[in-house]
C-alpha cells in the first residue's frame, strides 16, 4: 500500500508542479505578449478546460482499459504538451498546449486516484486521499517557486524539464503491477445520479476550483500592480500551499472519524472573510496574508469531497475511474469559470465583484452544511 501511495503521490505532485508554475509567470506572459486581463485568464483557464474535456473519456478509459494505461497515456500527453508549451511563441499555441496538459492531467489523476482508492480500506479512504492531495499541494507549493526560477532563467527550460519528468514517471508506471479493469457500469452511474451525495461532493470539488482559479489569476496580477515581483508572488503561494499541505491529511482523518461534512463545513466557513477582504488592501503584505489564509481553508475541502464521491461510487457499484472522472469534471468546470470568468468580470466591474461572489458562495455553503449536520444529529438515536 505504501509503495502505491508513493507512486500516486508522485504522479499528482509532478503534474501539479508544472500546472502551478504558470502562476508567477502570468505577469511575464502578459508583458511579453501584451495580454489583457481576460486573455491572461484564458491562459490560466486553458488547463482546466482541457481537464473538463478529458474528464469523462479518462474515467471511461480507467474503468474499461485499466488504471495503468490511463496513467501512462496521461503522462505521455502531459510530457508532449509541456514541450510544446516550452517552445510556443504565440498566445494561441500557449493556450492549446495548456489545454492538452489539462487533458493529460485528467487521465493521470483519474487513473492514479482510482488505483489508490481501489486498494484502500474504506476506513482509511479519507486519510489516503488527504495524503495524495498533500503531495499535490506540495507540488503547487514547488510550482510557483519553479515559475519564479523560470522568470529569472528561462520558461523554456522549466517546461522542457516537465517533458523529461513525465518520461521518467512513465517508466515507473510501467514497472508497477497491473490492475484489472473494473468496467464502466454506465447504468449504475445513472442510478447514482439520483443520490444527493454525488452533487454535494461535486460542489465541494467545484468550489475550490472556482476559488483557486480566481485567486490564481487575480492575486498575481494584483500583487504585480502593487509592486511585487515573481519571487514575492511565488513566496505568497508557497505559504498558502504549505499550510494547505498540512491541513489536507488532517481533514481526511477527521472525515474518516467524524463524518465527511464536518471538515467541509469548517473550511467553507473559514474562507468567507479572507475572500471578502482580498481585493481591498493596497499593500503587498496584506494581500499576501489573505491569500495564505485562504489556501488551507479551501484546501480542506478536497479530502472529504473525494471520500464522499468514493462512498457513492462503492455504494452504487460504479468503477472508481468514473467517480474520479466526476471529480475532474467538477474541478475543471469550477477552475475554468474561476480563472476565465472571474478575470472577465474583474475587467468589466473590478476585482471586488468576483471575490465577493465567492465569499457569498462559501457563506451559503456553510449554512447548508451546518443545517444538514444539525438535522442528522437531531434524528440520530439517543
Amino acid at each position: 500500500m505504501l509503495r502505491l501511495l508513493i507512486f500516486v503521490a508522485t504522479v499528482v505532485f509532478v503534474d501539479t508542479v508544472f500546472y502551478s508554475a504558470i502562476t508567477p509567470l502570468l505577469p511575464y506572459y502578459t508583458d511579453e505578449l501584451g495580454l489583457a486581463k481576460s486573455q491572461a485568464g484564458v491562459l490560466a483557464a486553458a488547463y482546466a478546460a482541457g481537464t473538463l474535456a478529458g474528464a469523462l473519456p479518462a474515467g471511461w478509459m480507467a474503468a474499461r482499459v485499466g488504471v495503468r494505461p490511463t496513467v501512462v497515456a496521461g503522462l505521455a500527453l502531459m510530457s508532449a504538451s509541456s514541450l510544446a508549451f516550452a517552445f510556443a511563441q504565440s498566445i494561441v499555441l500557449l493556450d492549446v498546449a495548456r489545454f492538452l496538459q489539462g487533458v493529460g492531467g485528467a487521465a493521470s489523476w483519474a487513473g492514479a486516484l482510482a488505483w489508490l482508492i481501489g486498494a484502500a480500506p474504506v476506513d482509511r479512504r479519507g486519510e489516503l486521499i488527504g495524503s495524495a492531495f498533500a503531495a499535490a499541494i506540495v507540488g503547487s507549493l514547488f510550482g510557483p517557486a519553479l515559475g519564479a526560477l523560470a522568470d529569472v532563467v528561462s520558461p523554456r527550460a522549466v517546461f522542457a524539464a516537465a517533458a523529461v519528468a513525465g518520461a521518467g514517471m512513465i517508466g515507473w508506471a510501467l514497472r508497477m503491477p497491473p490492475v484489472a479493469p473494473q468496467g464502466a457500469r454506465m447504468a449504475s452511474v445513472a442510478v447514482a445520479g439520483r443520490d444527493p451525495r454525488i452533487y454535494a461532493g461535486m460542489w465541494l470539488v467545484a468550489l475550490p476550483g472556482l476559488i483557486f482559479g480566481t485567486i490564481g489569476v487575480l492575486a498575481p496580477l494584483r500583487l504585480d500592480v502593487l509592486g511585487a515581483g515573481a519571487t514575492v508572488i511565488a513566496l505568497v503561494f508557497l505559504g498558502a500551499a504549505a499550510l494547505e499541505a498540512i491541513a489536507s491529511p488532517l481533514a481526511g482523518r477527521v472525515a474518516d472519524r467524524r463524518g465527511r461534512l464536518l471538515p467541509a463545513a469548517a473550511g467553507v466557513s473559514a474562507a468567507v472573510l479572507p475572500l471578502a477582504l482580498m481585493p481591498w488592501p493596497d499593500a503587498v503584505w496584506a494581500v499576501g496574508v489573505l491569500v495564505v489564509l485562504t489556501g488551507p481553508a479551501v484546501g480542506v475541502l478536497w479530502a472529504p469531497a473525494l471520500a464522499m464521491l468514493s462512498d457513492v461510487a462503492e455504494g452504487h457499484g460504479i468503477a472508481l475511474g468514473m467517480a474520479f472522472a466526476v471529480m475532474n469534471l467538477a474541478w475543471a468546470g469550477g477552475h475554468a469559470i474561476g480563472a476565465a470568468g472571474s478575470a472577465r468580470i474583474a475587467e468589466r466591474a473590478g476585482d471586488p465583484v468576483p471575490f465577493l461572489l465567492l465569499s457569498v458562495m462559501c457563506a451559503m455553503s456553510s449554512v447548508v452544511l451546518l443545517g444538514v449536520m444539525r438535522r442528522r444529529v437531531a434524528v440520530s438515536p439517543g
